[in-house]
């Protein structure tokens, strides 16, 4: 690469994802994204949205904005964290916790999910992590292919950049604790 010519995305990741030594198989692992997606990041051959860039950027342990392309991605991010927040504020299934952190990194949720019903997909993929801690019945949390079932005082944290979802299998209404961080 001549000097001042500017990496694309792939080209970035591939040469950060090599100098820590992680191979794509353990990459792929570590995000819950698939190795030949990586590969087409990696070798142009498709353009992967801010969120799996995070998830990536926190697997690799390194600052989101050494694989972002340029400042707008960085307003974009902030952007898409207000819309999370606001669609959970909005949802009747939501308390919000923390008013204030519409624009702060960590919120957190007081949570209610109808018996025998799925919670509804407000965004079951975002850049983050995410903790579940149990007040009142069960809960059933799937992360990637991975299904938890969780029951009073029980919790789960996990990276929220993987498909996830929840769902209430029981006869009582589900309340939780949900605690999200968003970088």
């Amino acid at each position: 690469m001549a000097e001042g010519e500017k990496q694309t995305t792939g080209e970035k990741l591939a040469r950060l994802r090599k100098k820590k030594k992680i191979g794509l198989d353990e990459l792929s692992e570590r995000t819950g994204l698939k190795k030949e997606y990586l590969q087409e990041i990696e070798s142009g051959k498709r353009r992967a949205p801010v969120g799996d860039l995070l998830s990536i950027s926190r697997a690799l342990t390194i600052d989101p904005d050494d694989l972002l392309d340029s400042p707008d991605e960085s307003r974009d991010l902030k952007k898409r964290r207000e819309q999370g927040f606001k669609k959970r504020e909005d949802s009747y299934l939501y308390k919000v916790l923390t008013p204030k952190a519409k624009n702060r990194h960590l919120r957190a949720f007081h949570v209610t999910i109808p018996p025998l019903s799925e919670h509804p997909k407000i965004n079951y993929r975002h850049e983050g992590e995410e903790f579940v801690y149990v007040l009142k019945g069960e809960v059933e949390i799937s992360v990637g292919q991975k299904k938890h079932r969780l029951e009073k005082s029980e919790t789960i944290h996990f990276n929220s950049g993987i498909k996830h979802s929840l769902r209430n299998p029981g006869r009582r209404e589900t309340l939780l604790l949900v605690v999200v961080y968003t970088p």
